[in-house]
Formats: structure tokens, sequence, C-alpha cells
């Protein structure tokens, strides 16, 4: 059974950092591109970065710069860097392959940017 657990969200103020984890299991981990997405209220859930089985990235125009997509295939484990967040960061932030999520949605990982 796949199974994404996610973590490390949080309400941060304008301007502030979090550090988002996800741990895979139920799969060959080191086989996939791996990905982090988002869902806002009232939006389409999108992808937000990506990272290659071999550590090559891509971000989203709307985070380039700010956040940052690392794995450790040691650990089966995805994370994200978030920094400069904005309100329109807000959503529910989720892992699953790349850039088709192939498996069932983990429970993700609520980010509230407030102040």
């Amino acid at each position: 059974q796949v199974q994404f657990v996610e973590s490390g969200g949080g309400l941060v103020q304008p301007g502030g950092s979090l550090r988002l984890s996800c741990a895979v299991s139920g799969i060959l981990f080191i086989r996939y591109e791996m990905g982090w997405y988002r869902q806002a209220p009232g939006k389409q859930r999108e992808l937000v970065a990506s990272v290659t089985r071999g550590g090559s990235t891509n971000q989203a125009d709307f985070v380039k710069g700010r956040f940052t997509i690392s794995r450790d295939n040691a650990k089966n484990s995805v994370y994200l860097q978030l920094t400069s967040l904005n309100p329109d960061d807000t959503a529910v932030y989720y892992c699953n392959t790349a850039p088709n999520p192939l498996y069932s949605w983990g429970q993700g990982t609520q980010v509230t940017v407030s102040s």
C-alpha cells in the first residue's frame, strides 16, 4: 500500500519560512520523480516543484527563487523548503509522484500565511 505522510506545515507570518517533509512508503522510491503539490480553497491542485531520481529540480514560476525541493533516497523522503511566504501560498501541501500523481493522496499538511 502506497502511503505519503506530509508534515511540517503551520501558521506563519508573511515573509516567513517553513520546511515540509514527506515520508513515502510502499513504492520503490528511488525509481520515481517526486513532486510537491498544493491546493488552495476553491482552486484546483497544482504542481509546485519536482525533483528527478537524480536530484535535478524544477519549480513552478510562481515559486521560483522562494521554494526549494530536495529528496533523501536513503530515507524515502522528499522535502520542500518554503521562504518569503505570502498569503497566496496558503494551501494544503501534498507530495506524490511527478509530473503525474500516480497514487492516492495523503492527508497533506496545511500552510497558512497570515499576519
